[in-house]
This record gives structure tokens, sequence and C-alpha cells, in this order.
């Protein structure tokens, strides 16, 4: 036999791994209760309990009638299904309305088409009023804004949020007026708040094209959009609140003093539609210089 050469190694035995020493303490010590069976059983007596029963529905009726109240209070003043119906778009109708709004003089038929005695939703009916465009078109307006003051280097977020804010607080004051008036008169319309703000916020649409212009063309630009779309938008509102009050003869107004209600109601179409070029050039001016 031939003996096999030796490396220098060494075969070594495998050491066992010491446990813990007896006396050691433990790591965690056992937390639970001697009386674990006994403190299941005690919560099965809990829920067992005809009083706690009792006690949880009422609590929980009483949370089912606090949401009830809740859903009723928000669907007094602001209801979901109608605000889909503002917001019933499609491309087709914002094109047709855009120009409607930009070039009102050749549309012949203003009257806002019913289904059942329900309006027709905006993309049914071009006359139908909606809050799609008054909404994109106010947020149009704060970013062509805070683009106008950074040409002119006067941009700061307080400038564009004072901005923002006197836009928004010049519809709620028009809305709030009307609304007004319109009491006052006993006006017995389907001019709805919601109407009055889309009407309302259709000017935004004009404001966009005159600070377009007047960034374009200078002052000369800005005045010459600022004439076309004041004229376009009192032509729009006139011909659309037409409808809407003029031809509302209540009831009620028969009597005296009726031949005067008509006469109001006319005034205060004129005057809303008066007070839009006002506005417009309020909320303009300042970012063309």
């Amino acid at each position: 036999t031939m003996d096999l050469p030796h490396h220098g190694y060494r075969a070594t035995k495998p050491r066992a791994r010491a446990g813990p020493p007896a006396g050691d303490p433990l790591l965690f010590d056992d937390t639970t209760p001697a009386g674990g069976p006994q403190g299941g059983a005690q919560v099965n007596n809990l829920f067992a309990d005809p009083m706690a029963n009792a006690a949880m529905m009422y609590g929980s009726s009483l949370a089912n009638q606090g949401k009830d109240m809740v859903n009723k209070e928000i669907s007094r003043f602001m209801s979901v299904n109608k605000l889909k119906y503002f917001f019933a778009v499609d491309t087709k109708y914002v094109m047709k309305k855009l120009m409607l709004l930009m070039f009102p003089y050749t549309h012949q038929d203003w009257e806002v088409r019913y289904h059942r005695d329900t309006p027709l939703t905006p993309r049914q009916d071009v006359n139908a009023p909606d809050l799609y465009i008054p909404t994109m078109a106010f947020i149009t307006y704060i970013l062509l804004a805070g683009m106008a003051l950074g040409i002119q280097k006067r941009f700061s977020p307080e400038v564009l949020g004072l901005c923002a804010s006197t836009a928004l607080v010049w519809v709620i004051i028009e809305v709030l007026v009307m609304l007004l008036s319109l009491y006052l008169l006993t006006v017995h319309t389907d001019l709805s708040t919601f109407d009055l703000i889309a009407y309302s916020g259709y000017k935004y649409v004009g404001m966009i094209f005159t600070v377009l212009c007047g960034l374009l063309f200078g002052s000369d630009g800005y005045f010459v959009a600022l004439a076309w779309s004041s004229c376009a938008l009192m032509f729009f509102i006139v011909r659309s609140l037409k409808m809407k009050i003029l031809s509302s003869l209540s009831s009620d107004s028969m009597g005296a003093g009726a031949s005067a209600k008509p006469r109001l109601r006319l005034y205060i179409t004129v005057a809303t539609a008066a007070f839009q070029p006002i506005i417009i050039y309020w909320l303009t001016s300042h970012l063309v210089r």
C-alpha cells in the first residue's frame, strides 16, 4: 500500500454548542394570566349580556341617524345629481358653446329644450347652462394672469392669490344680487343658483380672449377685444335670461302693479348684461400694460 502524503491538516471533531446555563434568567417572562380560559369566558359573557347588546344597538342607531341627518343637510344645499347635470358635457358641446359665446349674433333658437318636464343635458342642448366651461375658464384665467404678471416682472404668490380671490368674490356678489333681486320682485322662475353661477362664469371666456389680445397686440388689441367680448357677452346674457326671466309670468303678478313687473324684469336682465363689461375691465385692465 502507498502512504498518502500528509499536508499538515489535522482532523478536528465538531464542537457541540453549549446550552444556556441552568441558572440564567429567561429573556421573556410568561405573561399569560393564570386564569386564561376564564378571561375568554368573561369576554363571551360580556357580549352575551343583554344590557351590552342593547347599548351597542342604541349606539348603532344613533350613528345611522346622524349619518342620515348629515346627508340630508348636504343634499339640502348641494345636490350631487344637479352637479352631475351641469358637468354632463362633451367636446362637441364645448366647441359649440365657445363659438356661441364669442359669436352669438347668428344664433336663432335660444330656448332650452325639455324632455318630460326635465331639461336636456348640456351635451344634448347647446342652450343649456353648464359649469364645466366656467370652471375651466376660471382656472385658465388664473394661469394666464400669472403669466402676464410674470412677463411684467410683477409676479408674486400674494398678487396671484389676490387676483384669484377677487375674481371669485365678484361672481359670488353678482349671484347674490341676482337672487336678492328675483326674491324682492317675487319673480317665479326656474333659474337655480347653479344656473346663475354658470351664466356669471361665462365672462371668464371673454376675459381670457381680452387678456390674450392685450398681451399679443398691446393696448389697442386689448380694447378692441374688450369691446367685442363685452358686446357678445351682453347679447348672450340678454337672449339667454330672456327665456328664463321675461317669459316667467307668475299668477300672483296679476292685479295691482302687474304692468310694472315685466318692466322690472327687463331692467334686471339688462342690468345683469350691462354689468359684465365693467367686471371684465376691472379684472383684466391691470394685467395689460
